[in-house]
């Protein structure tokens, strides 16, 4: 008897942990973090860029399409192409890559500001994307010549 339930209890375990593998779940989906994140503190009292990269390990692309502060009156996305910077709506989030915002490429621009972020203060985004949940990032303010060494 004590035999069956050892082997019922192993059945039990393999079950369940096949239930948990790797299937086809990381592959049809985004799985978004965020990394390297930082504002140097801006010089100007009304703008200031913020700089991360956002992480996808899933097996589905994704679209960051909009961002948000409170302390920004609006927070918009720029991309870089050589040494012409736009504004645009939405910028892909590859499968299994990065969407990269370094000094010089694409990067978040604060604008409006409602107060002027500070080093050593934390700036709250929400970062929005086409098919994924929102994700909230907490951004230090960093000293206006911060250069990080990752060399986003």
């Amino acid at each position: 008897m004590r035999h069956l339930a050892a082997s019922a209890a192993v059945i039990t375990g393999a079950l369940l942990l096949t239930g948990c593998g790797g299937g086809s779940g990381s592959d049809d989906k985004a799985e978004l973090s965020v990394e390297s994140a930082y504002i140097p503190q801006p010089v100007s009292d009304t703008m200031a860029a913020g700089f991360l990269t956002v992480v996808n390990k899933g097996g589905a692309k994704d679209e960051l399409t909009s961002v948000t502060s409170a302390t920004a009156g609006s927070v918009t996305l720029h991309e870089t192409v050589g040494s012409s910077m736009e504004e645009v709506t939405s910028l892909d989030v590859p499968a299994h890559g990065q969407l990269v915002f370094k000094s010089g490429g694409n990067h978040l621009m604060f604008e409006k500001l409602k107060s002027k972020p500070v080093q050593g203060e934390t700036v709250t985004v929400e970062l929005r994307f086409a098919e994924s949940g929102p994700v909230e990032v907490e951004i230090p303010v960093k000293s206006a010549t911060y250069n990080p060494k990752t060399g986003h």
